[in-house]
């Protein structure tokens, strides 16, 4: 059927109201405070929302559905850790956080281990976050191309451009307000796609979860151990799960970002564990829409080519027009507002992790507000490149996007994990031993990803395993050692 004009205005419409109303907020931007903490003036249910907008992007919304019609609802034992993972942040890693003026996750790292492994960590977060947001981008391009029927590298191009206009003049202000709007849009057009899906279906609910029981696509648990190599079992959901968003919101600057935006701790710990109950929720819903249209098709994933294809396939091909409109919107919605959360995050990181640090000129006394804020945007929009760049790479790789995605940050989430845990639960690591702990457990998971059939959802318990232990005990090492010379 295609989209009509309806659909494209609505579309227009959509990319034209969130970009305006992004750039609102570039008249708030006066100090490095504002452009990248929003001046920590942000209630908490905001962040809650852009905490769950930033998790989101259009691999959950075009993926999650396609892996829940090749399998079943699994996948929400992953989600189930996700609240585990929350809980532990909220007691161990925020606290440590709301003790001083911190900018960067990676401040407390040269707080407490100095400043040569706050490099090495923020360098880590900033290799595997462009490698990520690459291919979260890319995503966008399947729906925009399905969509609009322009290229791929063409609407990588479109996204990437609007997107850039209002993070370059808002700031994280500008990101979060716009991440709560766009939650409401995605979630509440899943919702009207969801209903639609059922009317579609001759026999509505009743004939849908027939069909759908008959093929076991209900089954959220899978209780034996079975293997290490299977992604979705229940203790790879709650173990890994925890693990990965504790190292994901716990060490991530996407997320720790927002966190430092709260007006005080107690309102982080509210905004974190909140989008907590909300991810899970709208997982369930992103799975159930992938349910209701393998009832709808009846063929195997691979007709679709991929199974990331074959929400947006439907969305053009069967939706009614101006829902359809609607739904692609919201799926930009997804993808506008992760972009944005990595652009600001990137951005911040390498200028207070790096470039601030290390070019003496550009010090506060020396430097204006005026000035630093320019340089904070140049580096926004040289980041905007890179991830154009990473994404037209992107168009080569296979596989459901959601788990590349998540596999690229699960490659380094372990060591990175590790180091801050060693920093935090105990006072006799030092620097020497945390790097040499970190070296082991990203060597580890290099091993895993590359040489193993253990599945990426236990690669960062076991990461953070051995380079907590190889950190501490090459720790004790080396202090032996200095006691001894000291002696």
């Amino acid at each position: 059927m295609g989209l009509n004009h309806i659909d494209l205005l609505i579309i227009a419409a959509y990319l034209a109201g969130i970009t305006l109303f992004g750039l609102r907020f570039r008249k708030r931007q006066r100090t490095m405070r504002d452009y990248f903490l929003a001046d920590r003036n942000i209630p908490w249910w905001a962040i809650s929302l852009s905490i769950v907008a930033a998790e989101t992007s259009t691999l959950t919304i075009i993926s999650i559905p396609g892996l829940a019609y090749d399998s079943n609802l699994t996948f929400l034992q992953w989600a189930m850790g996700y609240m585990v993972g929350r809980v532990i942040i909220s007691f161990v890693l925020l606290p440590q956080y709301f003790r001083g003026d911190l900018y960067t996750a990676y401040q407390l790292i040269e707080r407490r281990f100095g400043p040569t492994l706050r490099s090495v960590t923020a360098g880590i977060f900033l290799l595997t976050r462009a490698a990520a947001e690459g291919v979260r981008v890319y995503a966008v391009s399947i729906v925009v191309s399905i969509a609009l029927g322009t290229g791929q590298i063409t609407s990588i191009a479109i996204i990437t451009l609007l997107t850039l206009i209002y993070t370059f003049e808002g700031g994280l202000a500008a990101v979060i307000w716009t991440d709560v709007v766009q939650t409401f849009i995605y979630i509440g057009g899943t919702l009207v796609g969801l209903y639609t899906i059922l009317h579609l279906i001759p026999g509505g609910w009743d004939s849908a979860h027939a069909i759908a029981a008959a093929s076991h696509k209900f089954q959220i648990f899978e209780l034996p151990f079975a293997s290490l190599a299977r992604p979705y079992t229940i203790w790879a959901g709650i173990i890994g799960g925890a693990f990965f968003v504790t190292a994901s919101h716990g060490t991530d600057q996407l997320i720790v970002q927002r966190l430092l935006a709260a007006r005080n701790q107690r309102q982080s710990v509210l905004a974190l564990l909140s989008s907590g109950v909300t991810i899970f929720f709208q997982f369930a819903l992103f799975l159930i829409v992938g349910v209701m249209l393998f009832a709808y098709y009846r063929v195997p994933a691979g007709t679709f080519g991929r199974a990331d294809r074959i929400y947006p396939t439907f969305i053009v091909s069967h939706m009614p027009h101006g829902i359809s409109g609607l739904l692609i919107a919201a799926i930009l919605a997804a993808a506008m507002s992760n972009l944005s959360a990595a652009l600001n995050s990137l951005s911040s990181s390498s200028m207070m992790d790096f470039y601030f640090r290390f070019r003496p000129d550009t010090n506060e006394i020396k430097t204006s507000d005026t000035q630093r804020m320019r340089l904070a945007r140049i580096a926004t929009v040289l980041w905007a490149v890179a991830l154009f760049v990473l994404a037209m790479l992107a168009l080569r790789w296979a596989g459901r996007v959601i788990e590349v995605g998540l596999q690229i940050a699960s490659i380094a989430y372990g060591a990175l994990l590790g180091v801050f845990l060693l920093g935090v639960l105990t006072k006799r690591a030092n620097q020497n031993g945390a790097i040499v702990g970190m070296i082991c457990g990203f060597a580890t998971e290099l091993y895993l990803w590359r040489s193993t059939h253990v599945a990426f959802t236990w690669w960062v318990a076991i990461g953070t395993c051995v380079t907590f232990a190889i950190g501490y005990t090459a720790s004790r090492v080396w202090g032996a050692r200095s006691e001894v010379r000291s002696n």
